[in-house]
C-alpha cells in the first residue's frame, strides 16, 4: 500500500439517510488503535442514548478492520459500512452509524443501502469540508554537507522530488529530506556522483506521512 485516505484528527464528519422514517446518522472520525475505536462507539452511545442500534465499522493503516451489526440482522449493517470505507481507501477511521428506527421494518436489502448511503454521506461530506487528507508512504533523508555544497545538493534534491522538512545550520548543514518511498534510490545515486562517494547520508524508515 502506498498511501491511504484518513480523517483529520480531531473533527467528525456526519452524514444521515432517513427512509420510511427511519434515521441513519454516520459518524466518521480519525482513530489510530482498536481503544479508540471502542471509545468513539462508546460516545456515540451516549450520545444517541435513545437509539435503537449504534452501528460501528473501522479499518486500521495496519490492515487490521472490524464491523458489528450491533442487534440489525447479520451483514446488513457493520459490513456495508466497512465496505464503504474500503472502497473510499480509508485507514484510521471509525464510523459509527446511529438508527432511530421509524416504524416500518426495511428488510435486509433496505437496511444494507441505508447503512451504506449514510457512510457514504459521511464520507462526501468530510471531503467536502477539507477534512480528508492522504497519507503517502515516505521515506526521511538527512544529508550533512559543508556550506559551498549546499546548493548543488538542494538542487538535486529539487529535481528527485525532495520535500525540504528543515534545514540545520551549524559548523555544516544538514538537510532533512522527505521523499515518496523509492524516489530517494535516484537521488542518493546522484549525490554520491555529486561529492564522489564522500557523502554523509542518513536513511530513515519509511513511514506515512502527507506529502
Amino acid at each position: 500500500m502506498e498511501s491511504y485516505i484518513t480523517m483529520r484528527a480531531g473533527v467528525e464528519a456526519t452524514g444521515e439517510f432517513i427512509d420510511r422514517k427511519s434515521r441513519f446518522i454516520a459518524q466518521l472520525v480519525h482513530v489510530e488503535t482498536e481503544q479508540e475505536a471502542a471509545a468513539h462507539q462508546a460516545a456515540m452511545r451516549a450520545r444517541h442514548f435513545d437509539a435503537r442500534h449504534n452501528v460501528p465499522a473501522w479499518i486500521l493503516a495496519d490492515g487490521r478492520e472490524r464491523a458489528s451489526d450491533d442487534g440489525e440482522p447479520q451483514r446488513t449493517s457493520g459490513m456495508p459500512t466497512l465496505e464503504v470505507l474500503r472502497g473510499a481507501n480509508l485507514r484510521d477511521v471509525c464510523c459509527v452509524t446511529t438508527r432511530y428506527f421509524g416504524g416500518t421494518l426495511l428488510g435486509p436489502g433496505g437496511l444494507v443501502r441505508a447503512y451504506t448511503a449514510a457512510a457514504q454521506a459521511a464520507i462526501e461530506a468530510a471531503r467536502a469540508a477539507g477534512q480528508l487528507v492522504e497519507m503517502t508512504s515516505v521515506v526521511p533523508v538527512d544529508v550533512r554537507i559543508a556550506y559551498p555544497q549546499y546548493e548543488q545538493v538542494l538542487h538535486v534534491a529539487d529535481h528527485a522530488g525532495a520535500h525540504v522538512s528543515g534545514t540545520d545550520f551549524t559548523d555544516s548543514v544538514c538537510l532533512h529530506l522527505v521523499f515518496k518511498a523509492g524516489e530517494e534510490e535516484p537521488f542518493l545515486a546522484a549525490l554520491t556522483e555529486l561529492l564522489a562517494g564522500k557523502e554523509d547520508v542518513d536513511v530513515g524508515s519509511p513511514r506515512f506521512a502527507e506529502f
